[in-house]
């Protein structure tokens, strides 16, 4: 076998590589010789069929994977010994591929781009500034205010007072098509809140200005693609009988409500909302921080970069921030999306830390672990709710799904395993003045 090098510039490699038949021919024997001993054929013994015969029968089918095998073979001595690592997939064509014919050397040319050499980075000389947040007693209250709606009751309203949207409107219903009711259109004592869209749409406006003890038809169309086939598209008629107009009422801010959110009284429920907002802020100080680390490492190093992965990382932003800005294209019939200067400015910046990243995640062994690698699926699959299973098997099976999980997690360890290094100073802020850093970094 010879491998000749015909390209070497800046990161792009190519190389000529030749398979010689007398290779090819040694591999196929090889295989044969390895498979006889089981080997089973009409008028001979097992294991006793002559070379030459099953040369003949299976010579052939062995060419082609044994061309692979060493193909393959020459590509993984050659990273091995060069110490290269393909940005890509590496493009491997057959150059004779036309006219060879078996008794043939084999020519063939690989091309890659290779990942660049990461320059070694220093992180005692990183300094970032923590931002730091107290829960103070006005954001505990506005908390418990929004909880306590969220826990609201419903209270009679007077006696002749129109309901209004927000309401709750008590009633019994009966639902008819062409007067003749239809299952599920009935119901007796039914709490309907006006403006929740629990009903069709038209249903619950038609309900505004009611009162109690009042009857009231209302008429709406089922939409085209209702999911009841028998109902979608046709107009019904509800009669609906009103016993109660209720108004939204917030809970009272009180031990009570404090169990009803797994608190023992309402100290301890402050308690656990001082925390969970102190981790909220805590989680937005540090993704402050890490925009700020990442500023600092873009500008402490450079090197070269693979023009495909900063090609693909280009065309792949331009392509998300199309569809941000065309919302209503939900699939990709749409014309091709050129990347601009800014979008491929903005790949260089995420192919180079991403590189580093990878480059200071292996030095340290930082590894993503089981563990945390199913508490991420967990996460997601909630997003599925009664799909939980099916998406767990869907992730076993999809590679690349596991790599989207993997990869935000070994980042924010390798970007903690810097913050570590760094030198990091803590500045108390106030709530505002966390939410402006915040908002910068979505400008940017």
């Amino acid at each position: 076998m010879q491998v000749t090098e015909t390209l070497n510039e800046g990161l792009k490699r190519a190389y000529a590589i030749t398979v010689t038949a007398d290779e090819l021919d040694a591999k196929v024997n090889d295989k044969l010789v390895e498979a006889q001993p089981e080997i089973e054929m009409k008028g001979f013994r097992k294991g006793k069929v002559p070379m030459a015969l099953l040369k003949k029968q299976f010579g052939e089918q062995l060419l082609g994977e044994s061309m692979q095998e060493v193909i393959d073979g020459a590509m993984n001595k050659h990273f091995e010994d060069s110490g290269d690592r393909p940005a890509m997939q590496p493009k491997v064509e057959m150059k004779n591929g036309e006219e060879w014919k078996p008794g043939s050397d084999v020519e063939v040319e690989m091309a890659y781009e290779a990942l660049p050499v990461i320059p070694e980075v220093d992180m005692s000389g990183i300094s970032l500034e923590k931002l730091v947040v107290k829960a103070d007693d006005a954001a505990v209250e506005d908390a418990l205010n929004n909880l306590a709606e969220t826990a609201q009751d419903f209270k009679s309203r007077k006696a002749g007072v129109k309901a209004k949207d927000g309401d709750q409107v008590v009633m019994d219903f009966v639902g008819k098509i062409d007067g003749e009711a239809f299952e599920g259109g009935s119901g007796e004592d039914f709490p309907l809140v006006l403006g929740s869209n629990q009903f069709i749409p038209g249903f619950e406006e038609q309900l505004v200005g009611v009162k109690a003890e009042e009857e009231k038809d209302v008429t709406v169309s089922f939409p085209e693609d209702y999911q009841a086939d028998h109902l979608a598209g046709k107009e019904a008629v509800f009669s609906c009988t009103i016993k109660d107009v209720k108004k939204p009422v917030a809970a009272k801010i009180d031990d009570e409500l404090a169990q009803k959110f797994g608190a023992e009284d309402l100290e301890g429920l402050k308690g656990q909302i001082s925390e969970r907002l102190e981790a909220e802020y805590a989680g937005a100080a540090r993704a402050v921080m890490k925009r700020a680390l990442l500023d600092q490492l873009d500008e402490l190093v450079s090197f070269d970069l693979p023009p495909s992965l900063v090609e693909a990382e280009a065309g792949q932003i331009a392509h998300q921030l199309w569809h941000e800005e065309n919302p209503e294209v939900q699939d990709h019939n749409h014309p091709e999306i050129e990347a601009t200067d800014e979008h491929n400015a903005l790949a260089e910046r995420r192919v180079r830390l991403g590189l580093l990243l990878a480059e200071l995640g292996q030095k340290a062994e930082v590894e993503v672990t089981d563990a945390e690698m199913t508490q991420a699926i967990m996460n997601q699959a909630r997003q599925y709710p009664g799909q939980e299973r099916q998406f767990f098997e869907f992730i076993q099976q999809n590679q690349q799904m596991q790599q989207q999980l993997r990869a935000p997690l070994f980042e924010d360890k390798v970007v903690d395993h810097v913050f570590d290094q760094a030198t990091i100073s803590e500045k108390e802020v106030s709530k505002d003045d966390l939410e402006k850093a915040v908002e910068a970094l979505e400008d940017e």
